[in-house]
């Protein structure tokens, strides 16, 4: 497993990736709104496979089931995220919610992955057995974030010549 800060850290690369999403794929005036939804639930979603398996309703801090199984499924994680977002372009306003918890959990899957525990994508757990939990953290905030900047990039381009095109209208 990926430490907590290092679920944190990609946390907020994979609030940037649902954000990002979420405004090229929302067409009404409330996208700024539903970015920011979608990112704060990305944040959330990306410790979400650890602390939904916590028993919350017992004082003491018991798993009500094992670790890496039914939270850490890749096919729940992934049809989340299909579906909302589909219901992005239908404007839901629980669509940008789902789709960020969702991006930001299957962030922490991501994460996970390269740990000799793995993480079962399909059935069964499967590790790219790469280093011990807790280790290279910092390899794999560095591909959370690069990950974030390339999917970022388009938007970005895309703001800056707009502010470029009115600035140039307010000169003449």
């Amino acid at each position: 497993m990926a430490s907590n800060a290092a679920h944190h850290a990609t946390g907020w690369a994979a609030g940037l990736i649902a954000a990002t999403f979420v405004a090229q794929a929302s067409h009404t005036s409330l996208e700024h709104l539903a970015s920011i939804l979608a990112f704060c639930a990305a944040v959330a979603g990306s410790t979400a496979p650890d602390w939904m398996e916590v028993a919350w309703w017992t004082r003491a801090r018991r798993l009500w089931i094992t670790h890496r199984t039914a939270t850490h499924w890749g096919i729940g994680w992934v049809a989340a995220l299909v579906l909302s977002y589909q219901a992005l372009s239908h404007d839901h306003l629980w669509a940008p919610l789902l789709f960020g918890f969702a991006c930001g959990g299957l962030m922490h899957l991501l994460a996970d992955w390269p740990n000799p525990l793995g993480v079962p994508w399909i059935w069964g757990r499967h590790s790219l057995n790469l280093w011990k939990s807790g280790r290279c953290d910092l390899i794999v905030v560095m591909l959370a974030w690069a990950a974030a900047c390339w999917v970022v990039r388009p938007l970005w381009e895309t703001t800056a010549s707009r502010v470029l095109a009115w600035f140039a209208h307010l000169v003449r």
